[in-house]
């Protein structure tokens, strides 16, 4: 058996959370074991798969760990040191959601090139001492910003900026649909099963900017404050198709 240990602060519950469920979905088809605990402050994630899919397993641990840090930490790392003028909390989230995608490739690049997986991994302590470039990289990036703070006072500064960072993001998808029901907002990207969970404006604006599609097909039951701000930031990304009886279309029939 190949067993790795990855252990974060427990106030980290949240990173913890994403790495073990991450870990549960992607390697339990190939044998492996993922278990959780607690102890001396400390959230442990332990697992195990059979020698022979060690290579297989290690490129998926590595992965999960690249993203756990690119996310969740540079996240914490926006909130503690970007300091940006009051916009209305859709657009600060947007906007601090693009700052964490931007130039995502090289924050990989830097991770996997420190990143060594052997027994035990104490991510904070991989953070903060192995990672001191990353933070450098984040750290000019956010100096640029918040040097620009009293630019970005105005609205349509502000925007532009917003506009110029979504446009270059790496594209994740060629193409989804958006539809609109009571709930809120269900995404379907194409050639994928049709999700069954309904995302607030939020939600729906942050998972946009993850994925950063080539072209969004958004279905509303009206011209909504949402369907105006996705406009506003994809801008020719973006169809909105207006429907007030749209509850009644059959989703998936748009899609056939």
């Amino acid at each position: 058996m190949w067993e790795f240990s990855i252990s974060v602060e427990a106030c980290n519950l949240d990173v913890a959370k994403f790495i073990y469920q991450t870990l549960k979905a992607q390697t339990t088809e190939f044998g492996a074991v993922v278990t959780c605990y607690e102890e001396f402050d400390c959230l442990y994630i332990l697992f195990a798969c059979p020698l022979e899919e060690k290579e297989r397993a290690s490129d998926e641990v590595e992965r999960c760990i690249v993203k756990a840090i690119s996310n969740f930490y540079k996240e914490k790392f926006l909130s503690d040191n970007l300091h940006l003028p009051v916009h209305e909390n859709i657009s600060l989230m947007a906007f601090k959601k693009a700052l964490i995608n931007f130039d995502k490739e090289t924050d990989f690049y830097i991770i996997s090139k420190n990143l060594m997986l052997e027994k035990n991994l104490h991510l904070d302590s991989f953070y903060f001492f192995k990672l001191k470039t990353l933070r450098d990289k984040w750290t000019e990036l956010i100096t640029l910003a918040n040097e620009n703070s009293d630019y970005l006072v105005s609205n349509e500064a502000f925007f532009d900026l917003l506009k110029f960072l979504i446009d270059n993001l790496e594209v994740c998808e060629d193409e989804i649909n958006v539809f609109q029901d009571e709930n809120g907002y269900i995404i379907k990207p194409q050639n994928e099963d049709m999700s069954c969970e309904s995302l607030g404006a939020e939600g729906l604006v942050s998972s946009l900017i993850d994925l950063s599609p080539k072209k969004i097909n958004l279905f509303c039951q009206s011209d909504d404050n949402t369907a105006c701000f996705l406009t506003k930031i994809f801008e020719e990304r973006i169809n909105v198709c207006y429907n007030k009886n749209l509850e009644k279309l059959d989703k998936f029939s748009v899609l056939k």
